[in-house]
């Protein structure tokens, strides 16, 4: 024995290095860098919150738990029938006792398969439920953030964290998380099992173990970083995408598509570079690894064979051939968990760099939300109030100054000016899709603040410039989702419209497919279908910001015509450079630099000879030259 103290001591000075360093490693606090709306977590945070998405399941979890102890006993118990029946051939022994032993191995084996499936689809189902929650929950947290918010996170980056990044969740639930408990436990049943046998092998063997915690923890400090660079450059190259596909048009009308390809080039060579370091960090950390394993199982054989054929006895133990055998299947199963720890890290590091980016999302807070008084209005008259109005999008570039304008219920009010001048900002305000620095804007004599902001939202029905279909139907695109909302219904928003000129050529009709964005029809079709989708949802208040654009003459006299009949709806503002589309309209409000230059019907400001009447004059002339 005095031959192997040193060994012992060496092992035993290493263990106590190796824990200290581990137990520091992990107490030390998580620093958090600030990275605008995203951020570094420390893994007590991460863990923290995507245990509550468990806690639900926690009574699934304890199934599996109890479910898994069945396999951990095969792989503590199986070693010993092993090394049993090795140490009964050398011996005469009953054939009936080793067709017993066999058959309680097979047994333990079957129950130990059985009890792995049943697991595997209890965690498969417990891990979609999961994923499920997780994406509606982002979902529903994206929908919640107002418009400038939105405007300052790129598309591809939301769609990645919708999409991609809860897949990578949903391994921790399904994988990684009872893998590893189970890893775990083989580990701890494994070290009892060959205490049990012998001590003096068990305490040799594990010289080995300390370094393999260095290793885990050196291991743990890269794969983060490598992570986040991965999930970096895959969020880099899908916003590209979303950007560069949207407008592939314009890119191949102004021949860039080699400056573009190279531009996508450069993220692709980032993504490359960024799964090869990661590649580097695991093909590192698991050889490294094995060696220790090959390293112990050679210590196993010299010592293990030396004191067996010498027949040494070891704090009173001998080491049979059976306990040999044993032992080095059971190195095997103490091993192998540690080498899968590389895979396992390896996707628990991808699994917490895409909840890193999820909850970074998910901790923004929305800029504009109900008020906690906030009341519901099941209907308003129409009347719209401004009271000394400022506003603006960046700090001391104010783009409305003191604005302040009444309008009656049933008017038509008209805003004109030059762009920029705050006619588009103005009819956002009201729907409070931005929240206003000073002043007062209100709806029938209530601040719209004290406004639910759905219950405010849906009594507006909005026809913009830029018509947005979804994929899908005509049908789907007009009643979005209302429910019931019958075809005679449709038709008649339709024909209230003129929309059904087109739609009645169609084969299919209101079943006809819209593709992406409504582009398998033109602008005036699209916004004469954004006007019956309108009318369908019957709003009190009708927002036109410049829909009367970019169509052809035939399909404006069929918009101006529906102009008419809408008028008698309720209130309408619109906003349009065409001052042909706002002569009639009740009042008309010039704007200039964001404050209000005059207003007044279309006579009065021709009257005026004012900033009106100059951009009329403009028009009428330049209408005339047209013609001429």
């Amino acid at each position: 024995m005095r031959e192997y103290l040193p060994v012992l001591i060496v092992g035993a000075v290493i263990g106590v290095f190796a824990v200290v360093f581990l137990v520091a490693f992990f107490l030390q606090k998580d620093r958090k860098a600030s990275m605008g709306w995203e951020r570094h977590m420390g893994d007590k945070e991460i863990v923290r919150r995507l245990l509550r998405y468990a806690k639900p399941y926690r009574g699934w979890f304890v199934l599996v738990f109890g479910i898994m102890l069945v396999s951990i006993a095969y792989d503590v118990i199986s070693p010993l029938l092993i090394g049993r029946i090795e140490e009964m051939i050398k011996v005469d022994f009953p054939l009936s006792k080793l067709f017993s032993y066999v058959a309680v191995y097979a047994g333990i084996l079957v129950v130990s398969l059985i009890s792995t499936y049943a697991q595997a689809m209890l965690l498969q189902k417990v891990g979609q439920k999961i994923l499920s929650q997780i994406r509606m929950d982002v979902f529903t947290h994206i929908e919640s953030l107002s418009h400038q918010q939105l405007n300052s996170i790129p598309v591809g980056k939301l769609v990645t964290r919708v999409s991609n990044d809860p897949n990578a969740i949903s391994f921790m639930f399904t994988n990684i998380l009872v893998t590893m408990a189970k890893n775990a436990l083989v580990i701890i049943g494994v070290l009892g099992a060959m205490l049990t046998l012998n001590y003096a092998l068990t305490l040799i063997v594990l010289c080995f173990v300390p370094f393999v915690v260095l290793f885990t923890v050196i291991f743990r400090k890269f794969s983060r970083k490598v992570h986040r660079r991965v999930n970096d450059a895959t969020t880099a190259i899908n916003t590209y995408l979303s950007e560069n596909l949207s407008g592939i048009k314009i890119t191949q009308s102004f021949n860039r598509e080699d400056r573009k390809m190279a531009d996508f080039m450069t993220r692709s060579t980032e993504l490359k570079k960024a799964k090869n370091a990661r590649m580097l960090v695991f093909g590192i950390f698991r050889p490294m690894v094995y060696m220790l394993y090959i390293s112990s199982v050679l210590c196993l054989f010299y010592f293990g064979a030396k004191g067996h054929i010498q027949d040494l006895h070891w704090f009173g133990q001998s080491i049979s051939s059976g306990v040999i055998v044993s032992f080095y299947m059971y190195l095997n199963k103490f091993y192998d968990p540690i080498q899968t720890l590389a895979e396992q890290f390896d996707m628990l590091q991808r699994s917490f760099a895409a909840a890193e980016k999820i909850f970074s999302i998910m901790d923004i807070v929305p800029e504009i939300v109900d008020a906690p008084d906030a009341v519901a209005l099941d209907e308003i008259r129409g009347e719209i109030e401004f009271r000394d109005v400022w506003f603006r999008y960046k700090p001391d570039e104010w783009v409305l100054k003191g604005v302040s304008f009444h309008v009656m219920p049933g008017q038509t009010v008209a805003f004109v000016g030059a762009t920029g001048s705050g006619k588009t900002t103005i009819l956002s305000l009201i729907c409070r899709n931005y929240d206003i620095q000073k002043g007062q804007i209100l709806i029938d004599g209530r601040d719209i603040k004290t406004i639910q902001i759905a219950s405010l939202r849906r009594h507006f029905g909005q026809m913009l410039q830029d018509v947005f279909l979804f994929s899908g139907d005509i049908r789907s695109n007009l009643v979005l989702r209302m429910d019931g909302v019958s075809d005679q219904e449709v038709m008649a928003a339709c024909k209230y419209v003129n929309a059904d000129s087109f739609i009645s050529r169609l084969e299919k009709g209101l079943d006809e497919p819209v593709r992406e964005r409504g582009n398998n029809f033109s602008a005036g079709q699209r916004q004469l279908l954004s006007f019956a989708r309108t009318i369908l949802h019957k709003p009190s208040v009708i927002i036109l910001d410049e829909a009367t654009a970019n169509i052809d003459t035939e399909t404006e006299l069929l918009i101006q015509d529906s102009l008419e009949r809408i008028k008698t709806i309720g209130t309408m503002l619109i906003v349009a450079h065409r001052l042909s589309t706002v002569q009639h309209a009740d009042n008309i409000i010039v704007l200039a630099h964001g404050e209000i230059q005059e207003q007044g019907d279309h006579q009065a400001l021709l009257a005026q000879k004012g900033m009106y009447y100059k951009l009329y004059t403009l028009q009428f002339n330049k209408q005339n030259l047209l013609n001429s």
